[in-house]
């Protein structure tokens, strides 16, 4: 089976581990970025420990979430979980890992990478704390936390998808963390989500989002060997969904995902 890799936005939503171990950076996956991660880590803390108010303006918090910054400040000694256990906004609700069979769970160990402003590109079952880092944020030292990724994370997902197919279901805000080169870019297949109402479509974020998480758990469950954005189609009509395929682009084909109702 060739291998498939699914790159998976973070969600703003997050569980906090009421206890685990600390964050522990050299034992998360892709040890290339560890460095990066270090510095996006100290500029994150230092910033929220230093300064509260410039904190929040910073990280675009609202009064009502003014305990986010001290949530940030403690991210060293803060307690770890998986980070399929930490991610707990509506895409990971639909996929709902916990549930799967050992065979889809095992796919999702090796064919799952979440991006993420702080550490770049998660496994599932890395353990980290529960953060707050939208993927537009500037920090000081650091800059745009996208153009940061994005001078770094080719290597990794380049290890990661390997000589097989790339799935990209990732956020608008997320995308520019990575884009394909040109030798890459006929293996990715970029998933967009269409809600449907009276012929007319839209994108919808929680249409988007719960049709992005039954769709992976479906492709979970299924094993699927695409090795190519066509296969992968022709799998996702074969599992029930509607699919219109676009041409190749810049970054890869285009697959709408046509939804009615959740």
């Amino acid at each position: 089976m060739k291998r498939v890799l699914v790159l998976l936005p973070p969600s703003e939503g997050k569980t906090s581990p009421r206890r685990g171990r600390p964050l522990d950076l050299a034992s998360l996956s892709f040890p290339g970025l560890s460095t990066a991660r270090g510095t996006v880590l100290d500029a994150l803390v230092g910033l929220c420990r230093d300064d509260a108010g410039e904190a929040a303006k910073v990280l675009g918090l609202g009064r009502t979430q003014a305990d986010q910054v001290a949530v940030d400040a403690a991210l060293r000694e803060a307690p770890t979980a998986r980070a399929d256990h930490v991610y707990s906004g509506v895409l990971y609700e639909a996929l709902d890992l916990a549930s799967l069979e050992a065979a889809a769970r095992r796919r999702a160990t090796s064919w799952l990478a979440v991006t993420s402003g702080l550490f770049g590109l998660l496994r599932p079952g890395d353990r980290v704390p529960a953060y707050r880092l939208s993927g537009d944020v500037s920090l000081p030292g650091v800059g745009s936390v996208a153009g940061w990724w994005s001078a770094r994370l080719d290597p990794a997902v380049r290890e990661a998808a390997g000589r097989g197919l790339v799935v990209d279901l990732r956020s608008s805000t997320y995308a520019g963390f990575w884009r394909p080169a040109p030798d890459l870019a006929r293996r990715v297949a970029t998933v967009r989500v269409l809600h449907e109402v009276a012929g007319t479509r839209k994108v919808v974020s929680h249409f988007n989002k719960a049709t992005k998480g039954r769709l992976v758990r479906a492709l979970l469950e299924h094993g699927s060997s695409a090795g190519t954005p066509a296969r992968l189609a022709d799998d996702l009509v074969d599992l029930g969904w509607t699919v219109e395929r676009g041409s190749a682009g810049r970054y890869g084909v285009q697959l709408d995902v046509v939804v009615s109702e959740l």
